[in-house]
């Protein structure tokens, strides 16, 4: 064996090689979630420190989206939510419970969708804890939120009175502007009776309003285009027929007859509807149509100043209105325009279809000559007296279009009843009209008829 002091020994064969002992690895700090078990607190630079809106708003997002795809079930125990096999979390001092009702059964399936209710009060939590985040979630399959309460700024929300409110002011100012338009355009009838220029002068004031009111920036323009225009050119043409056919039958009857025999515009909606385009009504709206019709058929025929014409013209109206409203349904459905915009648009497109009719039927000679009797007769007031009907019949139409963004359509059609007997009720007092028991009874059957169909059509 060789030795230190044999010559066989080397020791370069035998080098000790010192090997330090590795350190064993530190475990890794597991992650200790926070109220969820989804935001972990080392997102947060200290655990007392405030938690910002948009890692709140991640946390939100990632409770509504389940991420999870485990089919474990999900307890709700004090209004926190921990898993069955988690690790034990860790209550944050700053994070409050969410105040959630103790359902009997606790597992809530991760499978269904998970809807947001409502979330307001966007802040920092911890700085004021008046100013709290309070959600509402419910499931796919439910009807209802899971208990808890939304208490939401008194600044954001319209209280009930406020829309109420609102709505009566759209109602009397559109009867008013409706009841001011019919006395000055009947009083502009009887002076000078050329109700082809006139229907022409209406719309001619409301398409120049809204022309300013879109340079001016008073409103805002709308965006069309060519389709637009192509689905309003049939709504505009049904328009102008009843304008100017209305405009015919006061002219010739009183405005309170006239305003009788066009309550009957459901009869034609009715038989419009059933023979032309196959639609169906349940037994209710049918029953509903014999008081209208009844009613202006009694009333025509106990109408002292009856003319021929004057009937006429408000059926033809009637008719027209109806076709109107069913263009419109059918070309507008999926414009976006506001109802402003849209009367604004159609009394344009009416314009330029009427006039060149108006100087075909009645001439620039008739109007010149009519107009000097008018003025010589009246004095300057006629001057106003056009303009007046001009512009009211502008103004109470696109009131009347603007209320349709606000109610509904039964509300629209009980308004508009109401209206007619406001329009009855103050033509016959301010112009005197002579009116038979009769015929007043015809009037209220006929109304009332209107009013019974537009609860049944719903």
């Amino acid at each position: 064996m060789a030795t230190k002091s044999s010559p066989h020994f080397h020791s370069s064969k035998f080098k000790y090689k010192y090997k330090s002992p590795k350190p064993k690895p530190k475990p890794k700090p597991k992650p200790h979630y926070k109220f969820f078990a989804w935001l972990p607190i080392s997102e947060l630079s200290s655990p007392t420190d405030p938690i910002t809106p948009k890692q709140y708003f991640c946390w939100i997002s990632t409770m509504i989206c389940a991420v999870k795809q485990c089919s474990r079930a999900i307890h709700c125990s004090d209004g926190a939510i921990r898993s069955k096999t988690s690790v034990p979390s860790r209550r944050s001092s700053f994070l409050p419970p969410l105040p959630v009702q103790k359902p009997r059964n606790s597992a809530i399936s991760v499978h269904k969708a998970v809807h947001v209710s409502s979330l307001e009060n966007f802040g920092t939590l911890g700085v004021r804890k008046a100013n709290l985040i309070k959600c509402e979630a419910y499931e796919a399959e439910r009807s209802q939120p899971i208990e808890s309460s939304v208490e939401l700024p008194q600044s954001q929300v319209p209280s009930e009175a406020a829309k109420k409110v609102k709505i009566g002011s759209y109602f009397a100012l559109w009867w008013a502007l409706n009841v001011v338009f019919n006395i000055y355009n009947k009083k502009v009838l009887n002076a000078y009776p050329y109700p082809w220029l006139t229907s022409t002068l209406s719309l001619a004031a409301g398409s120049l309003i809204m022309l300013i009111s879109w340079m001016t920036r008073i409103a805002e323009a709308p965006k069309t285009d060519v389709e637009f225009w192509k689905s309003l050119f049939p709504v505009a043409v049904a328009h102008t027929i009843g304008h100017v056919a209305a405009t015919v039958s006061m002219s010739k009857v009183a405005v309170s007859f006239t305003h009788i025999i066009k309550s009957g515009e459901p009869a034609f909606s009715v038989l419009v509807s059933r023979f032309l385009l196959g639609e169906t009504f349940p037994l209710p709206v049918y029953l509903s149509l014999l008081p209208i019709i009844g009613g202006c058929a009694l009333a025509a025929v106990t109408e002292l100043n009856f003319n021929m014409t004057g009937f006429m013209g408000a059926m033809i109206s009637n008719l027209a209105f109806v076709f109107r409203n069913i263009f419109s349904k059918r070309g507008m459905k999926g414009k976006s325009v506001s109802g402003m915009n849209y009367y604004a648009c159609l009394s344009i497109l009416s314009l330029l279809l009427l006039t060149p009719f108006a100087f075909a039927v009645e001439g620039p000679q008739l109007w010149a000559a009519g107009w000097q009797t008018a003025v010589s007769q009246i004095g300057p007031h006629f001057v106003w007296w056009v303009a007046a009907q001009s512009i009211f019949y502008h103004l109470y139409n696109q009131v009347s279009y603007m209320s349709l963004d606000e109610i509904s359509p039964l509300t629209f059609s009980i308004g508009n009843t109401m209206k007619r007997i406001s329009v009855i009720v103050s033509s016959i007092i301010i112009f005197r009209t002579p009116v038979q028991p009769v015929n007043a009874l015809g009037a209220a059957i006929a109304v009332l008829g209107t009013f019974i169909y537009s609860q049944a059509k719903q």
